[in-house]
C-alpha cells in the first residue's frame, strides 16, 4: 500500500500568495498544507489564495487545516479564498456548514448539477 501523495506550490506576487494542492488531503498530507497556510502568514502574506482543481481526495482532517487557517487568516487580518473545489470538497463545506469561513468559493460543477439555460433567454 503506498503513502497518499499531496504536492503543494507556492507563488508569491507582492503581498499574495496561490497555494496550488495537487493530490489527496487526509490524515498524512493535512500538517502540509497547514505548514504552507502558516508561512504565509508568517511571511506577511496579506491574501491567500488556495486553488484545489487538482485536489482528489479531501477528508475531516484536511477540513480542519482549512478550518484552523481561516481562523488564524481572520485573526491576522488576512484574506483566505479556496478556489474551484471539486465537487466532493464543496459537498463536504456544505453538508459541514463551513462555508461561510471563507471569501467565496469557486466551484466546478458536474454537468448533471448545472442549471438548465432559460429558453429564449441570453446565455
Amino acid at each position: 500500500m503506498s503513502l497518499p501523495q499531496l504536492s503543494v506550490y507556492r507563488h508569491d506576487h507582492g503581498t499574495r500568495a496561490l497555494i496550488t494542492l495537487a493530490g489527496e488531503i487526509d490524515l498524512v498530507t493535512a500538517p502540509l498544507v497547514r505548514t504552507a497556510l502558516a508561512e504565509c502568514l508568517r511571511d506577511g502574506v496579506r491574501t491567500v489564495d488556495v486553488d484545489l482543481t487538482a485536489v482528489t481526495f479531501c477528508d475531516g482532517s484536511g477540513l480542519n487545516a482549512f478550518l484552523a487557517a481561516s481562523q488564524l487568516a481572520t485573526d491576522a487580518g488576512v484574506i483566505l479564498r479556496l478556489h474551484y473545489p471539486p465537487p466532493a470538497i464543496a459537498r463536504i463545506i456544505g453538508i459541514t456548514g463551513s462555508g461561510f469561513l471563507f471569501h467565496p468559493v469557486h466551484v466546478v460543477r458536474e454537468p448533471s448539477l448545472q442549471a438548465p439555460a432559460a429558453a429564449g433567454g441570453a446565455p
